[in-house]
């Protein structure tokens, strides 16, 4: 990580569960990143690990009805124009939507787990209108398990928590894989269902 990284996270993490909140709302350090060090707060005993896995969740998924709300109030020409200040890339805006297209709102939740879809998937939650509620629970049911594996990771790498990218791939890689299977199968039966 870079000096300036570094820097944000220490000032971050030094407010304790609202700098980890804040740290994954503003999503300027991954938030895999903000999570492992969470944990190795924990590890410290400075902070919890509920606490810190609550205070994930939250950050999280306000993040995302951020990014919804824009979505659903600005439209895809604002995307397009101010999306870059927001670090949504233009590519990860039309894969996103091509997903939500042809698989529906179900997919809000698995795609949570699958790179390049994962912090774009909100854009075409807002741009289709999703019922706010039914987003909000989709979202928060797969940030929980994605805080919980990034948090304990840098629990148990404690010092060495800088090092979660070696370790999370034993983790996330089944979760991608899991994920991928539950969207073939919910697009399988929402043809059936179409079908009939």
């Amino acid at each position: 990580m870079g000096n300036f990284i570094s820097e944000i996270l220490s000032w971050l993490t030094s407010m304790g569960y609202l700098g980890i909140a804040i740290g994954l709302m503003i999503e300027i350090i991954p938030s895999e990143i903000v999570l492992a060090y969470g944990g190795y707060m924990v590890s410290e005993g400075t902070i919890t690990f509920i606490g810190a896995i609550i205070a994930g969740v939250i950050g999280g998924t306000i993040a995302q009805c951020f990014i919804y709300w824009i979505a659903r109030y600005g439209g895809r020409p604002f995307l397009d124009k101010y999306g870059k200040y927001l670090l949504l890339k233009k590519h990860h805006i039309d894969v996103a939507e091509n997903w939500f297209r042809r698989y529906g709102a179900g997919v809000v939740f698995s795609a949570r787990f699958i790179p390049v879809v994962r912090h774009a998937i909100s854009i075409p939650a807002g741009l289709a209108k999703m019922p706010f509620s039914r987003f909000v629970i989709l979202t928060t049911l797969a940030i929980i398990p994605w805080s919980i594996i990034f948090v304990y990771l840098g629990y148990q790498l404690g010092g060495q928590w800088k090092d979660v990218d070696n370790y999370a791939g034993m983790y996330t890689t089944p979760i991608i894989i899991l994920a991928l299977v539950f969207i073939v199968v919910y697009f399988i039966i929402k043809k059936m269902k179409a079908r009939h």
